[in-house]
Order: structure tokens, then sequence, then C-alpha cells
């Protein structure tokens, strides 16, 4: 079993990473949304209309074919 000045040690180690990670964490920047990095980064119109319409044809591809019956 460890002894209490040990325990100590460990608790004061743990408290001094824990203030280390904290002071990282309010340091770093704030960064934009992943929507505000993407708004505005589509500089073909074309080709994103293309790739939605490539998009769309997949999508449908993948659907079960309906037989109708008259």
């Amino acid at each position: 079993m460890l002894n209490e000045v040990t325990i100590e040690r460990r608790l004061e180690t743990l408290e001094q990473t824990v203030c280390e990670l904290q002071q990282k964490v309010d340091s770093k920047p704030v960064t934009e949304s992943w929507l505000q990095k993407l708004t505005g980064s589509i500089s073909d119109e074309e080709v994103f209309l293309e790739a939605l319409e490539y998009g769309k044809t997949f999508r449908q591809s993948d659907r079960p074919v309906t037989e109708s019956v008259e």
C-alpha cells in the first residue's frame, strides 16, 4: 500500500500536470467553426453543382427499383 508521502507527491505531480494542460488550452487561439472554414471555399460554382449532381445520382442508384402495378 502507498504511504502518505508517496500519495502527496503523486497528487502534486498530477495537479502540476493539470495546470500545465489548462494553460495550453487557454493559450490556444480560438479557431473558426468547420462551417465558417467551408463557407467561401468553393470558388467554381459550376463544378460544385456538378459534384452535387454526381452525389444525387449515386444516392439514387442505391435505392431499390419499384415496379408500378397497373
